[in-house]
């Protein structure tokens, strides 16, 4: 007895966002693969995850997740038994190894729960496939938490001594506060970020009372998160991103991903709609925004810190990002050029940092069992869920054995389809879960988006040629 007193007395509150996710309807676990060249060495991988829990102390991964007598949420120290968090799985697979470790993570994002009476992450090994699965739930961290920890145990394949570099990308940020201060106007720059502001976060408490998407051939909603998953993979370069960034002043990575997404779903639907849709459809998609103060990866000892701006854990806000359908035979351009003045004003307005706080008001004021239905609300009026996470430029190896790819995804949600692009060494590769009775065909869904990226690149690269030859007109004349 007296020793639960003292174990409480040390115990830590979740966050209200770790709270959010052990909720019924949001409970979320991030599921993280990645490839490996070489057969899985198991004593290797035991072997460096128990000198990593010997010479770090990163809390929540060594914690018992533990309710007191009103159900409100802790987390306890405790030790950690490595070999409890290993699953290897050793059968072997008759057809594509990607299809099989692909089938694999879907069935484990709808059946399989984290058991609670150890910390609530596991390792799984895929032996056959040489990949390796995390699972961290998501009430320990977000994904920059998460994949700033992954590069920890990682080196860079070129210099086995050293760490992979951590890379901030600004220009990706969608940090509002950030945005105002490098815009210039002063009043008036104000006033935009005061109205874009408001009309947003009005726009979510619509989604949250009565607006919702018109029904369509991928729509969700309301209990679709416990149906059966199909998960395929879209691979894209970022090469061709960034030819096809080039074509409009000042854009991002971003702006590129949900241009892509805009056409490639308006090629999906035009397959797959037994009825003509409407031009210009409203399709509306949820991001998740890192609101950190310092955006991007982390080093992940910074992440620990009482006084980083990176904290570790879940530090995010959500946001809507419209779609719209088009037939084809539009200029592929401007789904670029949509997206990226859509996203523009996203960035000037404060919603995410709004979304996050009217969350945490709400569980304070109102308790647990509200602020979930509030999100839920939001993701069964909406269509899809999106979210980009920026992984290492550079080739890494983990524990010797050379990285071949870095994918994520996560739980089952009440969307038809949800989407998780990661970036490792000039790749980004996308995984698209779905419903499999509402979408029986992701393949054809991941070839719409990868055949949507090569339609902008072309576009793209004429409107380049059509540039330099009118300069070089120029100057002859000249």
């Amino acid at each position: 007895m007296a020793m639960d007193l003292q174990e409480a007395k040390n115990d830590e509150p979740l966050t209200p966002t770790g709270r959010l996710f052990l909720s019924p309807e949001l409970h979320q676990v991030i599921t993280g693969a990645m490839g490996v060249k070489d057969p899985i060495d198991i004593s290797l991988v035991k072997s460096e995850i128990t000198n990593f829990f010997l010479t770090h102390d990163y809390p929540r991964l060594s914690c018992l997740l533990v309710r007191d007598h009103n159900g409100v949420e802790y987390w306890r120290k405790t030790h950690v038994d490595v070999d409890r968090h290993i699953v290897v799985v050793d059968s072997p697979s008759d057809g594509d190894s990607e299809d099989a470790v692909n089938e694999y993570l879907a069935d484990l994002a709808v059946s399989s729960p984290l058991s609670t009476d150890k910390p609530l992450w596991e390792i799984h090994l895929l032996m056959a496939q040489n990949c390796v699965v995390f699972r961290v739930h998501h009430a320990l961290g977000d994904g920059i938490s998460l994949m700033s920890l992954f590069l920890s145990f990682c080196r860079k394949a070129d210099d086995p001594n050293s760490l992979p570099d951590i890379v901030s990308y600004p220009g990706n940020s969608t940090n509002s506060r950030g945005m105002y201060r490098r815009e210039r106007g002063g009043l008036w720059a104000f006033v935009k970020v005061v109205w874009f502001t408001v009309v947003f976060v009005v726009g979510l408490i619509g989604r949250i009372l009565w607006v919702r998407d018109k029904r369509t051939a991928v729509s969700g909603g309301a209990g679709v998160e416990l149906w059966p998953r199909k998960l395929v993979t879209a691979k894209f370069l970022l090469e061709d991103m960034k030819v096809v960034k080039k074509a409009i002043p000042e854009a991002t990575i971003n702006d590129v991903l949900f241009g892509m997404i805009s056409s490639g779903l308006s090629r999906y639907l035009e397959l797959r709609s037994a009825k003509s849709l409407q031009e210009g459809l409203q399709i509306t998609g949820v991001a998740m925004v890192n609101i950190r103060q310092q955006p991007g990866l982390q080093d992940v000892s910074s992440l620990m810190r009482n006084n980083s701006k990176a904290r570790w854990g879940n530090k995010f806000g959500m946001i809507l990002l419209p779609t719209y359908y088009h037939r084809g035979g539009n200029d592929p351009l401007q789904y670029l050029k949509t997206a990226k003045a859509m996203i523009n004003r996203k960035k000037l307005s404060l919603e995410a940092h709004f979304s996050y706080k009217i969350g945490d008001f709400v569980l304070s004021v109102l308790g647990l069992k509200a602020v979930s239905l509030l999100n839920y609300r939001i993701l069964c009026n909406t269509t899809f869920t999106i979210s980009n996470l920026v992984g290492p430029r550079e080739k890494l190896t983990i524990a010797g054995n050379p990285v071949t790819y870095l994918r994520a995804n996560n739980s089952s949600l009440p969307h038809a389809i949800t989407m998780h692009m990661a970036s490792y060494a000039g790749r980004a590769d996308m995984q698209i879960m779905v419903a499999r009775d509402i979408i029986p065909d992701p393949k054809v869904l991941a070839k719409c988006f990868e055949d949507a990226l090569l339609e902008i690149k072309e576009a793209a690269a004429a409107v380049a040629v059509a540039a330099a030859a009118t300069k070089l007109l120029e100057e002859n004349v000249s």
